[in-house]
C-alpha cells in the first residue's frame, strides 16, 4: 500500500460522527477555509452547484436552533464551526440562476447556450427531476450531500472531527431562518447540517460490513 493510500484510509478510520466536541478547541481560519473550498469545488449534476453554505457561529442563533434540532444538541453547544447546507429551489435551464451560471460564471458562448439548455432539459426529464417543484428540490438536496461528504473527508484529512446531522424539524428550521431574515425561502430550503471541531472523548473502534458483503464485481 502506498503512503497516499494509507493516508486516505487512515482519514476514514479517524472520522466518526462526533456528538460533542471540545469546546475549548477551535479550528484555524486556514483549516476551515480548506473545508469550505472542498465544498465549493465539489462536483454537482450538470455542474449546477445548487447549494449555499450557512456558517452559523452566532451563539444566540445556535441556541435557538438547538430547540428545534434534536440531533444537534451536543454539537450546537460545542462545535468550533457549525454549517447548515441549503439546497437551491427550481434549478431549471430557464431559471435566472442557471442563466447567470451559463452566461456570467461559466461564460458559455451565446451560440452554445441553446444546446446546453436542451441537454439540461433532457436530463431532468429523463430522470423525472423536473416533474414537480418537490422533485426538483429533492434532486438539489442530493447534490448537497456530495459537498457534505467532501467537507467531512477533508476535515478528517486535517485531523478535524465532524458530524452530519439530519435530526431537525425541517418546517420549524425553515420558518425560523426565514423569520430571522437568514433564509430566502423562495430560492432555498434547508438540506442538512454538519458540525466541525475536535472530539471531546475518543470514540469506539469503527465497525463496518466487509467489502465482500457490499461489493459485487461483474466481469
Amino acid at each position: 500500500m502506498t503512503q497516499m493510500q494509507q493516508t486516505i484510509l487512515d482519514a476514514f478510520h479517524f472520522r466518526h460522527a462526533t456528538k460533542r466536541f471540545d469546546a475549548n478547541k477551535h479550528i484555524s481560519d486556514s483549516d476551515f477555509n480548506t473545508i469550505l473550498e472542498a465544498a465549493r469545488l465539489s462536483p454537482s449534476s450538470l455542474g449546477l452547484e445548487p447549494w449555499k453554505f450557512l456558517v452559523i457561529q452566532n451563539p444566540e442563533l445556535r441556541d435557538k436552533l438547538k430547540a428545534i434540532s434534536w440531533g444537534a444538541q451536543g454539537q450546537l453547544e460545542t462545535a468550533s464551526h457549525f454549517v447548515l447546507i441549503l439546497a437551491r429551489k427550481n434549478v431549471t435551464s430557464q431559471s435566472p440562476y442557471v442563466q447567470h451560471l451559463l452566461r456570467d460564471v461559466k461564460q458559455y458562448s451565446e451560440e452554445s447556450i441553446p444546446a446546453t439548455e436542451k441537454k439540461f432539459d433532457n436530463f431532468q426529464t429523463n430522470f423525472h427531476i423536473n416533474d414537480t417543484d418537490l422533485s426538483l428540490l429533492e434532486w438539489a438536496r442530493k447534490q448537497t450531500y456530495i459537498a457534505l461528504g467532501n467537507m467531512m473527508t477533508s476535515a478528517a484529512l486535517l485531523n478535524i472531527d465532524s458530524c452530519p446531522i439530519e435530526g431537525f424539524d425541517l418546517d420549524a428550521v425553515t420558518d425560523f431562518l426565514t423569520e430571522e431574515g437568514i433564509l430566502d425561502s423562495e430560492h432555498f430550503a434547508p438540506s442538512v447540517m454538519v458540525a466541525f471541531g475536535y472530539r471531546e472523548t475518543e470514540p469506539k473502534a469503527k465497525v463496518r460490513q466487509s467489502q465482500d458483503d457490499i461489493v459485487e464485481w461483474l466481469e
